[in-house]
């Protein structure tokens, strides 16, 4: 790596990599792309956006790549430093400000997490629902346009980001919606705010978010629901919502990771297609809503139905769901995991699930399914062993076939993890030679040099 020289605003904020510095930036990322380890150059730890503007100047003066940092808990490879240069861990970067509840809204720096939040935020009587599992950063949730079990409800990133401060990769600093304005809608020019959500680093450093928060409810209940197969579980999710139930989670569990839950949790549900509910609302609009869902339910074969009002029957409830890779994982012990991301039409799901589910068979992977499927996006947590390269080649082989199957009946290869380094053919497949040529001068008009988080995405 070219020198950087010394500043004393950077000095004792930038080291060369030790074992510990390079386990923590490089060891940390899930079994995925690429299978070699690319350690950045060194890694900075800024403190401030003052830093980060420094430290991006300089590294682009000079002709040096720089990644940034969040938590490390991207699943596509998104940090990982595939030119070397340095590696900019925004973790220190942990200030909230600019709480305002009457307007429902918040900025919280690079560093903030979404766990974070919700504690700074427990007296207001405010929350932050997008949830992807992971304690992430929530810039990098902006960076990744991340969602989860509550996008059905609440909406994914996308709709929850109203400011973006951003650095650019020659250090100029950003704000997508003009500083410190935080409307909840606006008509004013291009959305450039809409453009860094899902940029995965590639644009600059998201330094800070303003956020869009919402009202504790008053009432919270979940519910667990098998059914006889996966069609009826689907029919099911369609029919709550066409009947307008403002339903806050619906997850769906095949067989196979209902049994690895089981046995994980110790828990003794049955093992067949079943369908995690919750509701929010008031304690009368819940109660509507349960009796309702109840209703559609049973008219589709649902058995096995279980409520949970209580907190610790709510927690026991979702301890599959949410222990769900863990589960998967003992299904061979020692072994790794990798979860693939498509999301198709909600009236394709059954048919795209049913040949995913024979495709495992037939190429002999272990692959439970777990999915988000109030919105149509399902995970396959695929079990390996990463020092059987032939194995390696089928999951691959596997994971391609995957998304060109959602990208054939109007999918899309990643509902929520984004398209990292193993993606990007695929992303070039599903939108095409005119909009691939298009990101590619967005991004040579803010990244000439190609320096920020190169070899991902394009």
């Amino acid at each position: 790596m070219k020198s950087m020289g010394k500043t004393d605003s950077l000095h004792g904020h930038v080291t060369n990599l030790t074992t510990a510095i390079e386990n923590f930036h490089v060891k940390r990322l899930a079994m995925s792309h690429p299978p070699r380890n690319c350690p950045p150059d060194a890694v900075a730890w800024p403190r401030t956006v003052e830093q980060v503007s420094l430290l991006a100047a300089t590294c682009y003066s000079r002709g040096v790549p720089v990644i940034p940092f969040g938590t490390g808990t991207g699943l596509e490879g998104g940090v990982t430093a595939v030119q070397g240069g340095v590696c900019v861990n925004l973790t220190k970067m942990d200030q909230i400000s600019e709480l305002n509840p009457e307007d429902f809204t918040v900025a919280v720096e690079a560093g903030v997490t979404r766990k974070a939040l919700n504690k700074y935020l427990r007296e207001s009587g405010l929350w932050f629902p997008v949830d992807p599992g992971a304690d992430a950063s929530l810039c990098g949730m902006v960076a990744t346009a991340a969602s989860g079990t509550n996008a059905v409800r609440y909406g994914t990133m996308r709709q929850n980001v109203l400011n973006l401060q951003v650095i650019l990769p020659d250090g100029r600093v950003l704000h997508t919606a003009g500083q410190s304005r935080r409307p909840r809608k606006s008509a004013a020019g291009y959305n450039l705010t809409g453009l860094f959500v899902g940029s995965e680093g590639t644009l600059g450093f998201i330094t800070q978010a303003t956020l869009r928060l919402h009202g504790i409810p008053e009432a919270t209940v979940a519910a667990i629901c098998a059914f006889p197969n996966i069609q009826a579980a689907v029919d099911s999710t369609v029919q709550v919502l066409q009947a307008g139930l403002p339903i806050a989670r619906i997850e769906f569990l095949d067989e196979v990771m209902m049994g690895a839950c089981n046995r994980y949790s110790g828990l003794s549900y049955a093992e067949l297609p079943t369908l995690f509910l919750e509701f929010h609302g008031t304690q009368q609009s819940v109660e509507e809503q349960v009796g309702a869902t109840e209703a559609i339910v049973q008219s589709n074969g649902g058995s096995d139905f279980a409520w949970a009002w209580e907190p610790e029957a709510h927690a026991q409830l979702w301890a599959a769901r949410h222990n769900a890779w863990y589960a998967a994982l003992a299904l061979r012990p020692g072994k790794k995991g990798y979860s693939t991301d498509v999301c198709v039409p909600l009236s394709r799901l059954p048919e795209v699930l049913l040949e995913t589910k024979k495709d495992l068979l037939n190429s002999n992977l272990t692959g439970p399914l777990v999915g988000h499927v109030g919105d149509g996006n399902f995970h396959c947590l695929l079990i390996l062993d990463p020092e059987d390269a032939e194995e390696k080649e089928r999951v691959a082989d596997f994971a391609k076939r995957l998304g060109r199957r959602a990208l054939a009946v109007g999918g899309t290869c990643t509902g929520e993890h984004g398209i990292g380094l193993g993606k990007r053919q695929l992303l070039r497949e599903e939108v095409g030679e005119v909009a691939l040529s298009t990101m590619r001068q967005i991004k040579m008009a803010l990244d000439p040099k190609n320096l920020m988080n190169p070899g991902k995405v394009l």
